[in-house]
């Protein structure tokens, strides 16, 4: 059974830092592009940053410079460290994969197939 699931989520003070994990099982990450996604309270969905399997990344404007995302295939991960952490980060985030072999990184929720429950973020003093 393919699965994600996300970890890593907490309450940070405004400029401190945290570092989401996704984890898969049942399929091998190697294979797939993966995104994360958050939605906050209110808002659409939107996306955050993404790796294709060739390792090229993405990053939306509004998390560019601060957060960075990376995959370890061997531990069947992959992460998003989040720095300089703001209130406006504050949100749910998931990590989503897709079968694929392309470079280019995936950057719309519909390119995705398989998504994690989510982990909470919040960004308050």
């Amino acid at each position: 059974q393919l699965q994600l699931v996300e970890s890593g989520g907490g309450l940070v003070q405004p400029g401190g830092s945290l570092r989401l994990s996704c984890a898969a099982s049942g399929f091998t990450l190697g294979y797939y592009a993966i995104g994360w996604f958050r939605r906050a309270p209110g808002k659409e969905r939107e996306g955050v940053s993404s790796i294709s399997t060739s390792g090229n990344t993405y990053y939306s404007d509004s998390v560019k410079g601060r957060f960075t995302i990376s995959r370890d295939n061997a531990k069947n991960m992959v992460y998003l460290e989040m720095n300089s952490l703001k209130p406006e980060d504050t949100a749910v985030y998931h990590c989503a994969a897709v079968q694929s072999i392309g470079t280019v990184p995936l950057t719309a929720p519909s390119d995705y197939y398989y998504w994690g429950q989510g982990t909470q973020v919040t960004v308050s003093s």
